[in-house]
């Protein structure tokens, strides 16, 4: 059996909140830079352009990337054969969560529905553990924006509206979001499963390097056809017109119940941030 000490967890998850909010992902820095190209509007070329300068001004001066720094969300594979000593999990990642953004000076966003209290040290923390074989321990910090998150939605849809029905509520669903989740966004959609676990399926698409492709054929051609639908909607960078509305559309799908078609699309906006660890 395998331990890992909670401090040791709680550090690393610090570093990942921090480093997270402050460093854009080599491959969303590409796929800007591919998107600069790509672009037909001067003023969306020039937005874009922008963006990349932020993301190298946040790197180098490490200061957010957005003044967003989102809801923490955590993703911890576990193996079965580990056993973390000197205190729970859980309490671990929390107080990882608390220490990285009061020592990274990251804005705490999180507060009680009702009241709008602020819990002042963004959490609670949304947390998916995975139970995996052997004694391998993964930690993903993926802190989500609340612009882009509120664009989000979960549907069930009739079986009969097949692929089509669902590429429609897709696109549907970026169009009516326009600008609000900051565009080019990356879409993440879930197919299958239950209500939850589609949206579950949807917010793990994004911790796919952008524009890679699911590896399964029939999905990748949806993916790629969605990509141009929604590209031809118009919406542009940050919704002021363009061709690059999106820089990529992730999916990932599982079997569903015979009478139901669950679907949710999850949208990033362009600070696609995620830091991962493995311990």
């Amino acid at each position: 059996m395998r331990e890992i000490s909670a401090e040791t967890i709680t550090e690393t998850v610090k570093k990942l909140c921090i480093s997270a909010n402050t460093e854009l992902g080599e491959d969303v820095v590409k796929a800007l830079e591919k998107a600069v190209e790509m672009e037909r509007s001067t003023a969306g070329k020039d937005i874009l352009k922008r963006l990349l300068e932020n993301a190298k001004i946040a790197r180098e001066e490490k200061i957010p990337i957005c003044q967003d720094t989102g809801y923490a969300v955590v993703f911890v594979e576990i193996g079965q054969n580990v056993r973390v000593v000197g205190g729970s999990l859980k309490d671990a990642i929390t107080e990882g969560v608390r220490r990285g953004y009061s020592e990274g000076y990251l804005r705490k966003s999180i507060c009680h529905c009702f009241s709008r209290e602020n819990t002042g040290d963004n959490t609670p923390v949304v947390i998916h553990y995975d139970i995996v074989p052997g004694d391998r321990f993964k930690i993903t910090v993926a802190p989500k924006g609340g612009g882009s998150e509120n664009m989000s939605r979960v549907t069930m849809l009739t079986p009969a509206v097949g692929v089509e029905g669902i590429k429609e509520f897709v696109v549907q669903r970026v169009k009516e979001s326009g600008p609000n989740p900051c565009p080019p966004t990356i879409v993440g959609v879930g197919i299958g499963g239950t209500f939850e676990q589609a949206a579950l399926l949807a917010k793990k698409s994004l911790l796919r390097p952008v524009g890679d492709p699911n590896p399964d054929p029939e999905i990748a051609g949806i993916e790629k056809d969605l990509l141009d639908r929604i590209n031809r909607l118009g919406i542009g960078p940050q919704g002021l017109g363009g061709y690059v509305t999106s820089l990529a559309v992730h999916i990932e799908m599982m079997p569903c119940h015979i009478a139901s078609l669950p679907v949710a699309v999850n949208i990033q906006c362009h600070a696609a941030r995620h830091k991962e660890a493995e311990l």
